[in-house]
């Protein structure tokens, strides 16, 4: 009778394969995240409660105000990635990179430890996914048959661990964690418990030798890491490799960073050769539009195009904005976007109809943000706003001038941070006038000179002068003079 009562007690529960969740019962839908058919039983064992009593030294706690030893780094000379990751890789953290199939993370990351190796740091390369002749195969492609990389290629998880303790590397990359498995669990790899197990034991690892763990991870269908979410608050980082397979450039994103900032982006080009480092990703960007010396004899003018002055964390992006509004072919007008929020656009057309009147009933409307950059700041409002209506009335914008401001529901234009830095990034390319806030404007320009700015104030404002400047060149310089 003790006997059975010291066991551990089995039991079955059904976890979602999709968000993780954990029912009592199998069911058709989760209830949860609402997939169908992703419920899978498991078996746990559930220790009795006087197991959970442990004999040992107690918590060791420090004063919150003591001085604590900067954080070391291990840089890779990839000046994009370090950005990213805060100024290079901490030792004893867990990161996890995600992003689409052949986006490039493979890729870059074994770059990234080839220039550690080529450092003097310890560097391991586990694929679980490819074999080694594979591997070697894109390193010579990248020319970097020679870096003294370790590498190896295996899944099960209590092996790679085996060999991680003998080796002792600075860095390892695991491509990728859904390939893990672990003996003790009878789960299939890539499985919910497959993955938060083995995520859990490297991150473990990670913390106890002090060795740098980055985890590749799969994306979903609608972009986000596959597995449970425990994962992404187990590891220290989450990156995001962002970009169109039709476009060359790429954009590595930190969603979460607790040894850095979180609103950093990398730009990375496409290549031959690899990824190769974009150091100013501004005239990347803008790239192939139209000669803005054009602008003054009204060659290159096209209507629903505007320069947008953005930031992504401390680094100023300028990019271009393209509005189409066209009759609805059918009864239901479509409102089409990409490279920003959907809902925050028809907050701008609402605002444009009731406060400016121009109307897009019975109007097709479709937004997108040149390059393949995702746009999440509130500034972009009035260069969304100003590119529907130039599309709309028909009216092309000056093409030397950057937008930026933010748009209330009343129709004013509210005011956005950092505004000297975005126009210094406008004035460095070239162009000749902003249009921007009313409280950006100081004396006509900045404190250092930079850039002119043509102060809006409210919404309806800035519609008085894209009409204004229909009927020719002449009436267009006068109205954003």
């Amino acid at each position: 009778m003790l006997e059975c009562l010291s066991m551990a007690k089995i039991s079955n529960i059904f976890v979602c394969q999709s968000c993780g969740g954990v029912h009592a019962k199998w069911a058709g839908r989760c209830g949860e995240c609402g997939e169908w058919n992703t419920l899978v039983e498991e078996v746990t064992a559930q220790k009795p409660k006087s197991a959970s009593r442990r004999k040992g030294r107690g918590l060791e706690f420090v004063d919150l105000g003591s001085e604590s030893p900067a954080l070391p780094r291990m840089v890779t000379t990839i000046s994009e990635f370090d950005r990213v990751t805060g100024g290079g890789l901490v030792p004893g953290s867990a990161l996890l990179v995600g992003g689409d199939p052949g986006i490039g993370k493979s890729t870059l990351l074994l770059q990234a430890m080839a220039r550690l190796a080529e450092s003097g740091r310890k560097v391991a390369y586990i694929s679980g996914e490819e074999a080694t002749a594979q591997v070697r195969r894109r390193a010579v492609r990248l020319g970097l048959a020679k870096s003294p990389v370790d590498l190896a290629a295996e899944t099960s998880l209590g092996v790679i661990l085996d060999g991680l303790m003998e080796r002792r590397p600075d860095v390892v990359v695991i491509d990728s964690i859904q390939t893990l498995w672990s003996e003790q669990l009878a789960a299939a790899p890539g499985t919910v418990a497959q993955v938060r197990a083995c995520a859990q034991e490297l991150t473990r690892y990670a913390k106890k030798s002090g060795c740098a763990i980055i985890l590749v991870g799969h994306v979903t269908k609608d972009g986000q890491i596959a597995g449970p979410r425990v994962v992404e608050h187990m590891v220290d980082a989450v990156l995001y490799f962002e970009g169109d397979r039709a476009h060359q450039f790429r954009i590595l994103r930190a969603h979460k960073n607790r040894f850095g900032p979180t609103d950093e982006i990398g730009v990375f080009e496409m290549g031959e050769q690899g990824l190769s480092e974009v150091s100013n990703p501004s005239a990347l960007f803008l790239d192939g539009r139209d000669d803005k010396d054009n602008s003054q004899n009204g060659e290159g003018r096209t209507s629903g195009s505007v320069v947008f002055a953005g930031l992504e964390g401390t680094r100023p992006v300028l990019t271009e904005i393209q509005a189409l509004v066209a009759p609805a072919a059918f009864g239901t007008p479509r409102r089409a976007v990409v490279g920003w929020d959907s809902g925050r656009m028809a907050m701008v057309l609402a605002v444009l109809e009731a406060r400016c009147g121009v109307s897009f009933g019975g109007k097709d409307v479709y937004l997108n943000v040149a390059g393949g950059l995702k746009i999440n700041e509130p500034a972009a409002d009035l260069a969304v706003a100003a590119a529907l209506a130039s599309s709309a009335l028909d009216v092309p914008l000056p093409a030397d001038c950057v937008i930026f401001g933010e748009i209330s529901l009343s129709g004013d234009v509210r005011p956005v941070g950092r505004a000297d830095a975005r126009l210094k990034e406008a004035a460095k390319l070239g162009f000749g006038r902003a249009i921007a806030p009313f409280m950006a404007k100081k004396g006509g320009k900045t404190p250092t000179g930079a850039l002119p700015i043509t102060g809006i104030k409210t919404l309806p404002k800035l519609i008085d002068r894209v009409e204004a400047s229909a009927s020719s060149d002449e009436a267009m310089i006068a109205a954003w003079r």
